[in-house]
């Protein structure tokens, strides 16, 4: 057996006691921490448990399990067991989105000091409602899926619009969320439309209202407010944005329950990086935004909108040219 070096002996007894003595200090940290918590709006401290974001995700996965049946799980779902398929995440869905309902209304009501609102019965009977949507859902986004695959040249089938389209996965989470948030269901519809959101870039908050056979092509960075009112057949690119107009502080409160963003009337096309703002902006039925436009008065309907045609400057590269002329010598 090798001798111990007294050196190397030394030096591990210095680190554990300097570890020792680091941890010594966490019970203080924790005390402060603990004072911290003063009953703000930074911390959850309660007996009762808040929504949990990743039961919320899981619902969406859920939903789109049972409105798009068949293509998001590996088993395979044929009229044999379609209705076994249907029941079994059915009751799946029903006891997570009851629960979480449940969980979002008593939080609201403890923290706010609300009257009782009879939370879990509430929060069953919401989800219950929900569901008997999901039918009139299911139609509105086959229109949905139409019309990207109707929209696009380069989708190739009605599979390939429902699998990977980012423009089809916020709006099917956009059109639960909303259900959702009509009947005023704190906290779940925002967790729901800005986990789409960071996954497609794609910002849609829940309070919209916007008609069936919706397409956003490509769909990062398209912004729509929450007030914003869509029609029927509209079409969306990348970068647009339907917003608000840019208010002084002192004005926000006021305004939270006005109507701050765009309306779009039927069959309106809006090409990428357009910008539309106010809650007075109407863009009339079958109007065309061109790209790049900056918007915040109103379009009457059949109106056309284009940037004029920038002057494009062409020069030559002198330095490559001469760079050309010594090399081939």
């Amino acid at each position: 057996m090798a001798a111990v070096n007294p050196q190397e002996l030394a030096q591990c007894k210095l680190e554990v006691a300097a570890e020792q003595s680091h941890r010594e200090e966490i019970p203080d940290i924790v005390r402060q921490l603990v004072d911290s918590c003063g009953g703000g709006c930074f911390e959850h401290i309660s007996p009762e448990p808040i929504p949990s974001r990743e039961k919320v995700i899981d619902l969406i996965h859920r939903a789109c399990r049972l409105l798009y049946p068949g293509y998001f799980i590996a088993a395979r779902v044929d009229m044999v067991n379609l209705s076994y398929y249907l029941g079994q995440e059915a009751v799946g869905f029903f006891e997570v989105l009851a629960q979480q309902i449940t969980l979002s209304l008593r939080h609201e009501c403890l923290r706010y000091g609300l009257p009782c609102t009879h939370c879990q019965e509430r929060g069953q009977s919401e989800a219950i409602r929900l569901m008997r949507r999901l039918p009139r859902l299911r139609a509105i986004l086959a229109t949905d899926v139409h019309a990207a695959y109707e929209g696009d040249p380069a989708a190739k089938s009605h599979d390939e619009v429902i699998y990977s389209y980012p423009g089809l996965f916020a709006v099917t989470v956009y059109r639960l969320a909303h259900e959702l948030w009509e009947r005023q269901v704190p906290l779940l519809p925002r967790i729901m439309t800005e986990y789409a959101h960071g996954l497609t870039g794609i910002d849609i908050h829940p309070g919209a209202r916007i008609g069936g056979s919706f397409f956003i092509d490509h769909g990062t960075a398209v912004v729509i407010g929450e007030t914003t009112e869509i029609g029927e057949r509209v079409r969306l690119y990348q970068g647009v944005t339907l917003g608000a107009l840019s208010l002084p502080k002192n004005e926000v409160d006021a305004l939270r329950t006005k109507k701050r963003h765009p309306k779009v009337e039927d069959d309106v096309i809006i090409y990428a990086g357009a910008t539309i703002l106010g809650g007075k902006t109407v863009i009339g039925a079958r109007a065309v935004i061109g790209g790049n436009v900056w918007l915040t008065e109103s379009v009457p309907p059949d109106t056309r909108v284009f940037l004029k045609q920038p002057e494009l400057v062409y020069k030559p590269d002198l330095s490559r040219q001469g760079a050309g002329t010594a090399g081939g010598r």
